[in-house]
């Protein structure tokens, strides 16, 4: 099975991080989970439905939409805010979501994950030197965001592997089927940092607030 990779890149100032991180992966699980599976015989089941709410951020001028699971959302949140502590104020880093099946091995093996979809999210830290930077940056952010959006769902909608519809024993092997309100698939966060920015990033994201401040 071929793995898809996805990248996105996103430079944001520190308040930012938490925000524009929650807001691209809840994007993206948002279109990678279904309701729970309810079986009444093997080979036939219902779908519950599946919940959304609308999240306005508040260090970036955005809108975005997630699945209305708390535990779901607290997952998240911890992973990003583990990545969010270990970036440095200018430094940058990546986290990913990856996707994957489990396949059933022999005695004593343990199960092997396979991964079918992995979306890695690169991410610059700028510093910035008053309000009025920090304004003009929370509105380009804003905009960034929204192309990222419109990527992901243009990617989702293609029509590539998917893991095919599980019966109910194997359910667990594709979804996980942990969360009481929604079953997204089997997925993974982990991230990697890097010590220090190089320059070219920071500068660039400074001379373009500068150029619309002098418009």
């Amino acid at each position: 099975m071929n793995c898809r990779s996805e990248v996105l890149e996103v430079t944001v100032e520190a308040r930012q991080v938490e925000e524009a991180m929650l807001a691209l992966l809840h994007t993206i699980l948002l279109h990678r989970s279904t309701g729970k599976f309810h079986y009444k015989k093997e080979g036939t089941y219902s779908i519950g439905t599946v919940g959304t709410q609308d999240i306005d951020c508040d260090f970036i001028d955005f809108t975005f939409v997630r699945v209305s699971s708390e535990e779901l959302d607290r997952a998240i949140r911890k992973a990003v805010s583990e990545f969010k502590d270990a970036l440095s104020s200018d430094g940058m880093g990546q986290i990913s979501l990856e996707f994957y099946q489990k396949k059933k091995s022999r005695w004593p093996f343990s199960d092997e994950c396979i991964p079918w979809e992995v979306w890695s999210i690169k991410v610059n830290m700028v510093n910035l030197a008053n309000e009025q930077e920090r304004q003009i940056c929370r509105e380009k952010v804003g905009e960034k965001l929204g192309e990222k959006v419109i990527n992901v769902v243009e990617v989702i909608n293609r029509h590539e592997y998917l893991p095919k519809m599980p019966t109910q024993s194997e359910v667990g092997n594709v979804f996980d089927t942990s969360l009481k309100d929604v079953q997204p698939y089997l997925y993974k966060i982990t991230y990697q940092i890097t010590d220090s920015l190089g320059t070219s990033v920071s500068t660039t994201m400074r001379r373009l607030i500068k150029d619309t401040l002098a418009l």
